[in-house]
């Protein structure tokens, strides 16, 4: 075990801490993180040593901590004394972020929609590229208005057999046109 991680389980032993989660590696699933937040119980002290160990920005921090307070527990950091919900001063510096980072997400978002526009006014096609040529598609128009199955069409589109001026349905009971 790494220096590093015996303080830190140091730490949360004098701490008083009982029962320890820990991430054996930086991952964005965190399993150990959502093994801790199902199974706090109103009244619980989630105890981190710094708050880079229980997220990766602000907006994560945030939603971490909202779904430590929504089970009725609370929340402290050894080494940012300030992220602390168990006292008053620590919650209002929480709710200070949390409106900051609101208002950048609300500043992300309208920046993203100018660029959208700007790039749609440009000619920008927006999406992903079409998986059928303007052609194939064209054809699949004209063969679903014959009533032709969805599948059968792709499929028959999709042929390296078939051929450019003519497609020919697979479909049971159905007549080649």
């Amino acid at each position: 075990m790494a220096s590093a991680d015996r303080t830190q389980l140091d730490m949360l032993g004098q701490a008083g801490c009982s029962k320890i989660y820990r991430e054996v590696a930086a991952r964005s699933d965190r399993p150990q993180l959502h093994s801790l937040l199902k199974t706090l119980e109103p009244g619980d002290v989630v105890v981190v040593t710094r708050l880079d160990r229980l997220a990766r920005s602000t907006i994560d921090l945030l939603t971490v901590i909202k779904a430590i307070a929504d089970k009725g527990c609370l929340f402290t950091s050894l080494a940012d004394q300030w992220c602390d919900t168990t006292t008053p001063a620590g919650r209002l510096m929480l709710t200070v972020l949390g409106g900051l980072a609101e208002f950048e997400r609300e500043l992300i978002k309208a920046r993203t929609s100018e660029g959208r526009a700007r790039a749609i006014r440009a000619g920008v096609r927006m999406g992903r590229k079409p998986k059928l040529s303007t052609h194939a598609a064209e054809r699949l128009v004209v063969n679903q208005s014959d009533s032709w199955p969805v599948p059968t069409v792709l499929v028959q589109i999709q042929s390296p057999e078939s051929d450019s001026s003519q497609v020919t349905s697979t479909a049971p009971n159905r007549a080649s046109p």
